[in-house]
């Protein structure tokens, strides 16, 4: 692996998008560590190690873990990348509705052109609404709760919609950054900026596990991490692999077909974003009740009590109940949307491909939806059993444990994944120009 680095450093043009890659991330880092005008540095810093390891903050940890801990930081990129990344969701979603989505998608490249720039504006709303939901509660207090502290200089309405701006406009330079390392780096941009938050979280959490738990119990999570490590990666490159035969035709003077082949599909076919959907779906009525309660009221309603009860920790046995089957019905619905069955029936016949044992078409179809039902099961219980995890096992006697997400199996999912595909990415560059890559 060692020596197939050091190819891709004696490659020009690979090292220049592996320093152009890096270059952009470390840029990400900056901006994540810059506060935002009108925001007490000091202040936030000494709330964050107040309530980091309260219940508290929680409900905002996986969101505060892909933003690299500049969430609850309030920094210029506090917003992150979570706002590309929900509306790239929503519009993949749409085109199962939106008929004019659905053309786009086919069209090709123009089509696609077309609905990248949708979610660029659709990325910009959303930015806005949840700066501005950031904003408001940090102003009430109600953003680290348990700090008594004023944590912005300048509560004035011009002084919040400034706040608010800037972070927007770091939202929008986030979704750049991850738009130009996809185009002219290596891998997925908004992945590795994922990728790049949580591995900077890892020393710090890592630290504070070892000062509050001890040697032995940061010896077991490490030895927990490693087994989670080794199960992602595992999962993450099972497939069932379905034989396809193409049949020979002429063209001209020429015959091609003839060949075997087969039509890869993961056990984990959907990925995180199951994760990612539970997790935003949970952060919602806790931001609700917090947006729409009194910060001056001494009892709260009934449902914000059911919230308060069993929707804010997540070590609570019905929020892990919960959590668990939203990421397994949410592993259905993504791979339903983004896997059609007779679509890709259609495309074999096209090309005169046939499953051996079944004909062309619908029956093909119907054998495609069945192995897929088949193995989205194990693959939804994989993701549900990796996501909850830390929620289980990692709070041991303290609930404050649970904010170490970066060790859990959600960040860990995440990391592999991505390092998976990065690596990958980077193999085939080098097998082009005749390399040993790095998986042998």
């Amino acid at each position: 692996m060692l020596s197939a680095f050091v190819s891709a450093f004696r490659t020009p043009d690979l090292r220049r998008k592996i320093l152009f890659t890096l270059g952009l991330i470390a840029l990400y880092r900056l901006g994540a560590a810059l506060p935002s005008p009108g925001v007490d540095y000091r202040a936030v810093q000494d709330c964050v190690k107040l309530v980091s390891g309260g219940e508290n903050a929680g409900i905002y940890q996986l969101i505060n873990l892909f933003s690299g801990g500049a969430l609850l930081q309030l920094s210029v990129f506090a917003i992150g990348i979570m706002p590309y990344i929900t509306a790239s969701i929503i519009i993949q979603l749409l085109t199962v509705v939106i008929p004019r989505f659905e053309e786009l998608r086919k069209e090709g490249q123009a089509g696609q052109t077309k609905m990248t720039q949708y979610t660029r504006y659709l990325s910009i709303a959303l930015a806005i609404l949840q700066a501005t939901g950031l904003v408001a509660l940090a102003a009430r207090g109600q953003l680290l709760q348990g700090c008594q502290e004023d944590i912005l200089a300048d509560t004035s309405i011009f002084g919040m919609i400034i706040i608010v701006l800037v972070m927007t406009a770091g939202a929008a330079l986030v979704m750049w950054f991850g738009e130009q390392i996809t185009e002219r780096g290596v891998g997925n941009g908004m992945s590795l900026l994922i990728f790049a938050g949580i591995a900077a979280r890892i020393p710090i959490d890592g630290k504070s596990i070892l000062d509050t738990r001890g040697g032995l119990v940061f010896s077991i999570v490490c030895v927990a991490v490693f087994a989670i490590i080794v199960a992602v990666i595992f999962v993450e490159q099972g497939q069932r692999r379905i034989p396809v035969q193409y049949a020979k035709r002429v063209v001209g003077r020429k015959m091609y077909g003839g060949s075997s082949t087969y039509l890869p599909l993961k056990v984990n076919q959907a990925g995180v974003i199951p994760v990612i959907f539970a997790s935003s779906l949970l952060y919602l009525p806790n931001l609700i009740s917090q947006l729409t309660g009194s910060a001056t009221a001494t009892e709260p309603s009934w449902w914000q009590e059911i919230i308060q009860k069993y929707l804010v920790n997540p070590s609570n046995p019905v929020y892990i109940a919960i959590y668990f089957g939203l990421i397994v019905f949410f592993t259905y619905f993504y791979v339903a949307i983004t896997f059609n069955p007779e679509e890709r029936a259609d495309e074999m016949k096209k090309f005169g491909g046939f499953i051996p044992g079944y004909r062309p078409g619908k029956p093909t179809a119907d054998y495609l939806q069945f192995v897929l039902s088949r193995i989205t099961l194990p693959g939804s219980i994989y993701l549900g059993a990796v996501a909850v995890l830390p929620n289980v096992f990692l709070d041991m006697g303290n609930s404050g444990a649970v904010a170490n997400l970066p060790f859990g199996g959600t960040a860990v999912l995440i990391m592999v994944s991505v390092g998976l595909d990065t690596v990958k990415q980077i193999e085939s560059q080098l097998m082009n120009r005749n390399y040993e890559g790095f998986l042998k």
